[in-house]
């Protein structure tokens, strides 16, 4: 198709063209809570092609150690097809496709349930996403309410790469106007597949001994024990620079980065902009990752964790992990039976069980030495145990990984 020049020429045709008030438009995005209903599909709209200059940054930037998102000739050698997106940026980027429908006008995200990273992604994959809702709870009248979720990130195959729950407080629609310029929904829609024929698909791992010397002496399997309690030295001062990584991400909800609607909220977040909580998940796990993932071959994933207070601009974020369970391969491998030689496998990883706690504003050290055993408290249970929620502590979450043995 060819246009001329005098096709293409752009003229002034303001002037000329009267302002019509009856035809002003207002886009509203965000579902409040009678906008969900359960069982309904939605359809994220956009997708995200992940380039191998955008990984490498962004495990920098959090400051993972885990040399499979860093070195393509390490990720090969053990197996993979190339150096790996970092799970957290799958993670964030799948959650951020989904703001738009799912909680562009929340309150609150109440918690994280059930990650699980199922497929590798790769430099130059393209991910899209798709909720559907669990439940609705409303909880009296003018109340916001809590909206259950599953999420599913698929590859540009239509893979599952990532499935995730999360509860979310909306507000009530109430008084509020404008129509919701979001995607096509409903039950009919196609939800990719149920979650109980998820199966995690993993290489064929193979043993990479050159690269023994090129990772920390005291994070293989074998350097961990149930009780564990590890501190992670250096912390993270977050700035302003938290602004342009949540549209990185692509996330849309304003709090993050909306200054006047912040200013605009009566409620106790006060009037500062909110860190992106994804963003504050994948610095706290980056943290700790030379300490206890750095020999990783495989993040399988999440138990539910929470945000327990949000961080700012000028916080400075910190970690403490603790090992709560340490187990041998045997039944939990789910490969192919051409990978599913357990015998070999056991000679060469193990599963460690993590829980991550997250602080602010005081070092790890301080805040172990402060509180103690009630840092690894579940935060929401402190009441009914007569205890005082922590005010610096920020974030809780178990996670379950893959290490090398030294013999791997």
């Amino acid at each position: 198709m060819e246009l001329s020049q005098e096709d293409v020429i752009v003229r002034e045709m303001a002037g000329s063209i009267p302002f019509q008030k009856e035809k002003i438009r207002k886009p509203e995005y965000g579902r409040l809570l009678e906008d969900f209903q359960e069982g309904e599909v939605f359809h994220h709209p956009r997708s995200f092609t992940i380039e191998r200059s955008f990984a490498q940054e962004f495990a920098t930037t959090f400051h993972d150690s885990c040399p499979l998102f860093l070195s393509a000739p390490y990720a090969t050698a053990h197996g993979f097809s190339d150096l790996l997106v970092p799970p957290l940026q799958i993670f964030n980027i799948v959650l951020s496709l989904g703001v738009q429908n799912n909680s562009e006008r929340a309150f609150a995200n109440l918690g994280y349930y059930n990650v699980c990273f199922l497929k590798p992604v790769y430099p130059r994959d393209t991910l899209s996403a798709c909720t559907r809702v669990i439940s609705r709870r409303e909880r009296g009248e003018g109340k916001p309410g809590i909206v259950h979720v599953e999420t599913i990130g698929l590859n540009q195959n239509q893979e599952i790469v990532i499935q995730y729950e999360r509860k979310i407080m909306i507000p009530p629609r109430g008084s509020t106007k404008g129509a919701f310029e979001g995607t096509k929904k409903g039950p009919h829609l196609q939800f990719p597949q149920s979650s109980s024929s998820k199966r995690v698909q993993l290489p064929s791992f193979r043993s990479a001994h050159k690269y023994q010397g090129t990772t920390g002496i005291n994070t293989f399997f074998e350097d961990f024990q149930v009780g564990d309690t590890i501190v992670h030295k250096n912390m993270r001062t977050i700035t302003d620079e938290h602004v342009p990584w949540t549209y990185r991400m692509g996330n849309t909800h304003p709090l993050h980065y909306d200054r006047v609607y912040v200013e605009g909220l009566s409620s106790k977040m006060g009037k500062d902009l909110v860190v992106y909580g994804g963003l504050v998940f994948a610095w706290l796990a980056g943290l700790a990752s030379r300490d206890t993932t750095e020999n990783m071959l495989w993040d399988f994933g999440y138990t539910e964790g929470y945000h327990t207070q949000p961080a700012i601009s000028g916080d400075t974020i910190g970690s403490i992990s603790r090992v709560i369970a340490v187990e041998e391969m045997d039944s939990l491998y789910t490969g192919s039976t051409e990978n599913s030689n357990l015998s070999f496998l056991k000679e060469i990883v193990g599963v460690v069980h993590f829980q991550l706690i997250g602080v602010k504003n005081l070092s790890p050290s301080q805040a172990l030495e402060k509180y103690a055993a009630d840092l690894f408290l579940k935060e929401n249970d402190k009441k009914k145990l007569a205890k005082e929620k922590i005010p610096e502590k920020i974030f809780e979450i178990e996670r379950k990984v893959l290490l090398k043995k030294k013999t791997g």
